[in-house]
């Protein structure tokens, strides 16, 4: 892991196209700005995990439950 100090206003880049900006401080937390590409996505570290655990559960679909649903799918044809 990088890590990089910064005061308020100032900057850090990644790449050509992603820019963090620190916009303020206040007590323990930091209020940060973000300029990215609108076709790249950013969430925060909890929502990320949960999409990750629902891809992984979703991964996790019995075989059987794939032969219901084309065999439900036939039947409506």
């Amino acid at each position: 892991m990088l890590i990089l100090s910064r005061r308020p206003g100032e900057s850090i880049h990644i790449g050509d196209d992603i820019k963090i900006t620190i916009l303020a401080l206040k007590g323990k937390q930091v209020k940060i700005g973000i300029e990215v590409p609108e076709d790249l996505p950013v969430y925060r570290d909890e929502v990320y995990k949960k999409i990750q655990d629902e891809n992984r559960q979703a991964m996790l679909t019995r075989e059987d439950d794939f032969l219901v649903v084309a065999s439900l799918w036939k039947r409506e044809k």
